[in-house]
Formats: structure tokens, sequence, C-alpha cells
């Protein structure tokens, strides 16, 4: 690391990775929208999986002001976020065979859904059957991860493949294996990791994407407001009503 400060290397770094997930990406991300518009359109429902620090970019999809009302969080105890004590078990449950299909097995997904999985990794057992799971269910799957995982870290599900592998649409997160973007010569590790930067705004792009597309082809997209605006709330009930078969975060 060289001239200027870690804060403004850190941004720098951030929005170098910003800027290429754009342009190098941007086909897939039209894909990914397309592909959520088409399930909005023909009756589906969405929802999104991430465990542990990969479950906040799917949170912040969830009951969003200015978001897609039909978002669903598809959760599995001990791995929404770092909430599970000890935090390292979360660690240890990703790579638990069978667990993605129980949490399937007990959730609404269906055939026509589709699901959002994000996995910076995507190389445990967990990401992995869930994406061949939910597949085998007849939902579509668009994986958020780092593709450079997979090639240079071995799987950890029985197949020896990747959440990659098992998808419809791949985002490509350009993480560098480690999730640290900074070096110093004082300090013995790399630092200050930019994944959730990064998976939270493509996902953000998308979604935008899908939104577009949905009025373009004349449908109103089930967008919610903000209920600190005034109106705010009287608008989220009237699109609660009108979707409330397939919002599944107010039940």
């Amino acid at each position: 690391m060289s001239d200027g400060t870690p804060a403004d290397l850190f941004f720098d770094a951030a929005i170098g990775l910003l800027q290429r997930v754009r342009d190098e990406e941007a086909e897939a991300i039209t894909a990914a929208g397309t592909l959520l518009a088409d399930t909005v359109a023909s009756g589906g429902r969405l929802f999104a999986f991430g465990a542990g620090h990969s479950s906040l970019a799917a949170q912040d999809v969830v009951y969003r002001a200015g978001g897609l009302a039909l978002m669903n969080l598809l959760a599995a105890p001990g791995l929404v976020g770092v909430d599970v004590m000890p935090a390292t078990l979360g660690s240890r449950l990703e790579r638990v065979d069978g667990l993605a299909t129980a949490v399937l097995d007990t959730s609404p997904l269906r055939a026509g859904d589709a699901l959002v999985i994000i996995s910076l990794s995507g190389r445990n057992a967990l990401p992995v059957e869930m994406a061949v799971s939910a597949r085998t269910r007849g939902a579509k799957v668009i994986g958020v991860t780092s593709v450079a995982y997979a090639a240079q870290t071995a799987s950890r599900h029985s197949s020896g493949t990747y959440l990659k592998d098992h998808c419809d649409v791949v985002l490509d997160s350009k993480i560098a294996i480690g999730d640290a973007e900074l070096t110093l010569d004082t300090i013995p590790a790399p630092f200050a990791p930019a994944s959730t930067v990064v998976t939270s705004a493509l996902l953000q792009a998308v979604l935008a994407t899908t939104a577009a597309t949905l009025a373009d082809r004349g449908i109103e997209p089930p967008l919610l407001r903000s209920g600190n605006v005034d109106g705010g709330h009287e608008w989220n009930a009237r699109v609660f009503e009108e979707y409330r078969d397939r919002i599944f975060y107010q039940h």
C-alpha cells in the first residue's frame, strides 16, 4: 500500500471493483434482472438467501424502501448474519450436508419461483446443495459469488462443484480470495473487506433492471416506499394487499 490514507485506498479499491462489475457483468445483470421480471410477470415468488455475512446482502433487498415488495428472505437458523452463538458455529453449519435440503423442504419455494443465492466463495456444501435442490424443484437460481474461488480453492461439496456450476445466471463479484483489499507493512494480515459493498450494489443493479423491465412491459413494479415519507404506509398497504399471496415476511 502506498500513497493515500487507508480510508482513501479502501474507497479507491471499492470504486474499482464497482467499476469492474458495472462493465464486466452488464450482460449478467441484465439477464438476472430479466429473469426476476419474468418470474414476477408469470406469478412466481422471489427469494434471497445468504449465510453469514453473505446474508447481509440478502437482507438488504427484503422489505426495503425503493425495493421490490416480492423479495422474501429465505432464512435458516444460525445462518442469518452472525447472530448465532458462538459466531463460529455459522461457519460450521455452512459445511453440513443435508441442511439446505431441510431448509427448502420447510420453505414456501416452489416451481416457477426464483432464488438468489449469495456466497462469496461458493465452495461450501450449503450454497451448492441449495442451488441444486432449488433447481430440482423447478425454481430458477441466480448465484452471486466470486468465480475466482472456484479456480483457486477446493470445493467442500461432495460433488466437487461450486455454486457457479448450478445457476441459471451467475453474477461474479470479482472479489479476490480472502476478501481483504488492503495491506500494510505494519499489519501482519490483509484487511478491509469489500464483498458486502460490491454484492449489495450488484443486487440493487439487478432489481433496478427488474423494475424497469416490468415497466417496459406495462406492468407496475411492486415497489415499496419509505414509511418515513407522507403516504408511504398507505402505499405499502396497497402493495401488500395486492401481492399478499407472494409476500411471506408479513405472515
